[in-house]
């Protein structure tokens, strides 16, 4: 007989408690062996790949693309036992309470004994989720031997048990089992379209389907919204340059486009608003002279040594930062509210705010304190370019204890960063720019530089935040002042 296992999404980091669906790497009918990628996830700021716990034929995908879950819902459904004997083909009527709760005892979404996963951090929540609407499992595929692209379920049942072929170009259907912002059971519509229908206000119950079998269309959810004057759905901008609107709806006077929080921006803002009203934050500045950790910057670059990396003043500017956090390392702590103590790192993970196309990450170079110039170089570029792609851990944004922000890269001067939650303070390196400058009793063409540096002002007072940010610009003023504090 097959043994149906179901897969509840797992906290890929320390804490986590919901991840979004990004893209199915298996369809429904796929052969699936032990650690192969199936899902891949968004949480915490990254793009996590999960692997299966199990080795069988994937049966039920039961959240789709694009679908929010929190930690311990059931995601897909695996048979362990392919093959066994076959279980009797149910009746197409039946569809309906084939669709059970994932959440009912003896559905393939219950799992109370846990889930078998050999992973860290992989098992089942104690409790069901309650932020969001649940989402219907699509039904078994009724005969299907031979995988298909990656769909989002499966297709509904023809009469005579036969699975129902779908329209060229078109992913097949699963049936909609009465969600309850979408209208009662019956109605055939896929998860993306039964959501589209929500937001514009759509009842899918008064819209003639044109699909095959009855479905009903993303076309016929957007004419129901016209003929009843709600919104249209947009048509959306398809340059690079505007990618923060591909997910958002246009309102009926296109005057606005409306976008989902989700994701990095929802982790972002979350942040912010924590470490703004939690820590209060206090800002200094300093203009300083770096022409000579430009001429620095140009050895480096010829240096043989550095060939493989990247060489900027950004490297300097964050060696110019530890050598301050080890003349003065009680900059490098937090504040525990709970026990009500203030807690000084021994250890320094110094964390690189990077602008990405997904939004602001900022994954930390672990133990920086103990690195050399280059392999701080080395981290750096590996660093920023996995953030780039989506792909950091959650793990190396985890437990940075001080942060850099190159504000200059976008040839801003200088700002007042809000501090990471957790930290006691970030450095705002501004752009270098060739400014008239007293040098030597005369002005001068010098390469120049602001600095800015918040702090939480609960933990580092204005005599230390100045005595720090005064010791970076001592050594971005003359790099050689490294060799008198090392």
């Amino acid at each position: 007989m097959p043994t149906f296992e179901s897969f509840p999404l797992p906290d890929a980091g320390e804490g986590l408690t919901e991840a979004e669906i990004v893209r199915w790497l298996v369809a429904v009918g796929d052969r699936v062996t032990v650690n192969q990628t199936i899902v891949e996830i968004e949480t915490a700021k990254s793009l996590v790949d999960l692997p299966s716990p199990w080795t069988g034929v994937v049966t039920e995908i039961l959240v789709p693309e694009g679908t929010t879950v929190d930690v311990g819902t059931p995601i897909v459904v695996v048979d362990t036992d392919p093959d066994g004997a076959p279980a009797p083909a149910a009746a197409p009527s039946a569809a309906p309470a084939e669709a059970a709760d994932a959440d009912a005892p003896g559905s393939a979404g219950s799992d109370a004994s846990g889930s078998g996963a050999v992973l860290v951090g992989y098992g089942t929540a104690e409790h069901a989720p309650t932020r969001r609407p649940r989402r219907a499992a699509a039904p078994t595929p009724a005969a299907s031997s031979s995988p298909a692209a990656p769909v989002r379920a499966a297709a509904p049942a023809a009469p005579g048990g036969a699975a129902a072929t779908p329209a060229a170009g078109a992913s097949a259907a699963p049936r909609d089992v009465g969600d309850a912002a979408s209208g009662p059971a019956g109605v055939l519509a896929k998860p993306p379209v039964r959501k589209l229908a929500r937001d514009l206000g759509v009842d899918l119950t008064a819209i003639v389907p044109t699909g095959p079998g009855g479905l009903v269309t993303r076309e016929d959810v957007v004419a129901q919204a016209e003929r009843a004057s709600a919104r249209s759905l947009a048509t959306y901008p398809t340059d690079d340059d505007r990618p923060w609107l591909a997910q958002g709806l246009v309102t009926s006077d296109g005057r606005q486009t409306r976008v989902p929080v989700r994701s990095v921006r929802k982790r972002t803002a979350e942040a912010m608003v924590t470490s703004a009203f939690t820590a209060p934050h206090v800002t200094v500045f300093h203009t300083v002279d770096v022409t000579r950790t430009m001429r620095l910057v140009e050895r480096l670059r010829a240096d043989r040594d550095f060939k493989d990396v990247r060489v900027t003043p950004l490297l300097v500017a964050m060696k110019a930062l530890l050598i301050a956090i080890d003349r003065h390392p009680e900059i490098n702590a937090s504040w525990d509210e709970d026990a009500q103590e203030i807690v000084y790192k021994h250890y320094v993970n110094l964390g690189i705010a990077a602008a990405t196309p997904r939004g602001l990450m900022v994954p930390n170079i672990k133990d920086a304190h103990r690195a050399t110039l280059l392999q701080l170089a080395q981290a750096l570029g590996g660093l920023t370019q996995l953030a780039r792609t989506g792909k950091t851990p959650p793990a190396d944004m985890q437990d940075g204890t001080i942060t850099i922000t190159n504000v200059g890269v976008f040839g801003i001067d200088t700002g007042t960063p809000i501090l990471n939650p957790g930290e006691a303070a970030i450095l705002a390196f501004g752009a270098i720019r060739e400014q008239p400058w007293v040098h030597k009793g005369k002005i001068r063409k010098r390469w120049v530089t602001q600095l800015a540096l918040s702090v939480d002002h609960r933990l580092v007072d204005g005599e230390l935040a100045s005595r720090v940010l005064a010791d970076v610009a001592a050594v971005l003023h003359e790099p050689g002042q490294a060799l008198v504090w090392i």
